[in-house]
């Protein structure tokens, strides 16, 4: 007599990781409501708007004079590791990820085409957000030993807040080392080993040991060699899949108006997408938007400072624009195209063996709805696979790649910061631990590329909210310091050093 498998180790931490997850982000536990505000959408939205108003909506305002100054951005201007345009694009390379493609399909899925209304929402606060970590980064950076600067969230708590909180960066660096090996790790080489089993049949064990020896080819040169692949690929690789989206737009412009229509009543009307339309509360769309927003863009989560704390500048204002222009690029730009590609293209699809119109309406879930959607707009095959298939794995493997790298450097700074707050610490001791994660972090890319994918993605959804919640208290403490900065003031705030023995000599 056949025995059905037992269930593995991943199928059975779905449930009570889904509970975590939707109790963190909209206060249920096993569907059933026991609070009655959704904790971290509230906490994330209401600081952003706390921040915007008090730069009296400068990212809104000041929109048009960051787009100009990407020019002046590939000047170096100041101290730092690289160019403000490759910490720029470093920072983009960590944000245009799974998010753009698989994400956007997911908040559709979950909420319906409203949840993209609320997505635009968190882009805007987290355009103030994303400002406030920027200058932050360049206010208050730490210097090593040997002259590097480096910094990000848990600096400008050390330096801006002093060493009472020292335990508010221990928690920050703790959260990003869970968020680095899901969200930037897991979930990433998970939708890489889909995109490339779908082109070219491979299987998922094998695509993950090919990204993870690419991955360490890069990164084992560090920041610097991070921020010249991502300044070479981020702008072509964006640029070519905006331009891609726009065609298969113009292609079925006639539908645009009720797209916009189904985002708009959608986004205060419940409905959610599986399986067309369904009861769900309006929360679970705002919930789906907000989630899967901060997922994309990273504002508000402290991870994109990293980044803009090496740029080649002492303007903290400039590169404060830099990071929030970042934000607009990832989603109101690029996660927007996608939607629109999703909810707008006609084609084949099914749901439940009935026929549907659209991919967002159909059994199709993650990447392969929005795979679905570019290949109904551009049907015609190659080598038997369809060109919209082809463009849509094709963008979804190099924005994968990108993020891999620049989250490993993510990673790589919190395990070092643990690493400084102990006594006798040393620069060589550094490097030894930077080329022990940078194995690891390899070694994860193979081990992720397996798992259930629903799994990694709750799991994402917990670890976002555990490195945002430190990082944003902490913007709300040093809120006054970010106002200053908006106003030009470059040394804002008060710098609390002290010189230790351990690196980096300052703190």
């Amino acid at each position: 007599m056949a025995t059905s498998q037992a269930p593995s180790l991943g199928d059975r931490l779905v449930e009570p990781v889904t509970n975590v997850s939707d109790f963190i982000w909209v206060g249920t536990w096993n569907g059933v409501e026991v609070l009655p505000f959704p904790p971290m959408t509230i906490i994330l939205l209401g600081i952003g708007l706390w921040i915007m108003i008090g730069l009296r909506f400068y990212p809104i305002i000041k929109l048009g004079s960051a787009f100009k100054g990407l020019f002046a951005g590939r000047k170096s201007q100041g101290d730092g590791e690289i160019s403000p345009f490759a910490a720029l694009s470093t920072a983009l390379s960590g944000q245009v990820g799974t998010g753009n493609l698989a994400g956007v399909a997911t908040a559709i899925a979950l909420g319906g085409p409203g949840a993209i209304f609320w997505m635009w929402i968190t882009a805007l606060f987290g355009m103030a957000l994303a400002f406030a970590e920027g200058s932050l980064a360049i206010r208050y950076r730490e210097r090593t030993s040997d002259g590097v600067l480096r910094g990000g969230p848990m600096t400008y708590i050390m330096m801006g807040l002093g060493k009472k909180w020292t335990w508010l960066a221990v928690v920050f660096c703790l959260g990003t080392l869970f968020s680095a090996l899901v969200t930037g790790n897991s979930i990433q080489a998970n939708a890489v080993a889909d995109g490339l089993n779908e082109l070219f049949g491979i299987e998922e064990w094998l695509g993950g040991l090919i990204v993870a020896i690419l991955v360490f080819i890069v990164i084992i040169g560090g920041i610097k060699s991070i921020g010249n692949v991502a300044e070479k690929v981020v702008p072509f690789m964006a640029a070519a899949y905006i331009v891609m989206a726009v065609i298969a737009l113009i292609l079925n412009f006639g539908d645009l108006g009720e797209t916009f229509a189904l985002i708009f009543h959608g986004a205060f009307n419940p409905q959610a997408a599986s399986g067309g339309f369904v009861g769900a509360a309006i929360i679970i769309a705002i919930r789906a938007g907000v989630a899967r927003g901060l997922f994309s863009n990273e504002a508000g989560q402290g991870s994109t400072a990293i980044a803009h704390a090496v740029a080649q500048t002492n303007d903290p204002e400039s590169q404060g624009r830099m990071a929030m222009l970042g934000t607009f690029i990832d989603t109101i730009v690029i996660c927007t195209m996608t939607a629109l590609v999703i909810l707008t293209v006609r084609g084949d699809f099914t749901a439940g063996g009935e026929a549907v119109l659209h991919a967002w309406q159909s059994d199709r879930v993650g990447f392969e709805m929005t795979s679905g959607a570019f290949a109904a707009a551009f049907p015609f095959t190659l080598a038997g696979i369809p060109i919209g298939t082809l463009i849509a794995s094709i963008a979804l493997i190099l924005f994968v790649f990108t993020t891999l790298l620049t989250w490993s450097y993510y990673g790589e700074r919190a395990i070092t910061f643990l690493y400084d707050r102990m006594k006798g610490s040393t620069r060589s001791g550094e490097k030894k631990l930077h080329m022990a994660w940078r194995v690891l972090w390899c070694v994860v890319i193979f081990l992720g590329a397996a798992q259930p994918s629903e799994l990694v993605w709750r799991l994402g959804d917990i670890s976002n909210a555990a490195m945002a919640l430190p990082n944003l208290l902490a913007l709300a403490l040093l809120s006054g310091v970010v106002f200053k900065l908006a106003r030009g003031e470059k040394d804002a705030g008060p710098t609390h050093t002290a010189e230790t023995p351990e690196e980096p000599e300052e703190y």
